[in-house]
């Protein structure tokens, strides 16, 4: 199965491609080889090359796997959305609507041609003449 493309908003291609910077200059100035960190992730150098270039089509997976190999640096996964003021707001907001269950009619105020209140003044007849009007589906 071929790689499958990854189309991205310019902004964010050189957000990734700042973080490949960033974690290829971690790695050199740790003095870890490529083929060392390849080994310690499990992966070819090839990926940690794409890697350090900022790739789309690399997994989040490896990225982190690569980062751990240099000096256990996937704790700062941690920090990715930890700060979330926009989805906080939202939250906020939603949690602030009043909730209005629907109200049910209770049991004995329904209406119903087959199940008429025990004190109802509708005789039998009358609720049979009404089920025949509504015909045998008519509920």
């Amino acid at each position: 199965m071929g790689k499958k493309s990854v189309t991205l908003l310019p902004k964010t291609g050189k957000i990734l491609e700042h973080m490949g910077e960033q974690i290829r200059l971690a790695r050199m100035r740790r003095k870890i080889s490529v083929a060392l960190a390849a080994e310690r992730t499990g992966v070819s150098r090839a990926s940690v090359w794409a890697v350090e270039k900022g790739s789309a089509a690399v997994a989040i997976g490896i990225y982190a796997a690569v980062l751990h190999a240099i000096s256990g640096m996937d704790t700062d996964l941690f920090k990715v959305a930890a700060d979330d003021e926009l989805g906080q707001k939202l939250h906020d907001i939603e949690l602030q609507k009043k909730y209005h269950p629907k109200k049910r009619t209770p049991k004995s105020k329904r209406c119903c041609a087959r199940w008429q209140p025990l004190d109802s003044k509708v005789s039998f007849q009358k609720r049979q003449d009404k089920l025949r009007r509504l015909g045998k589906n008519g509920l």
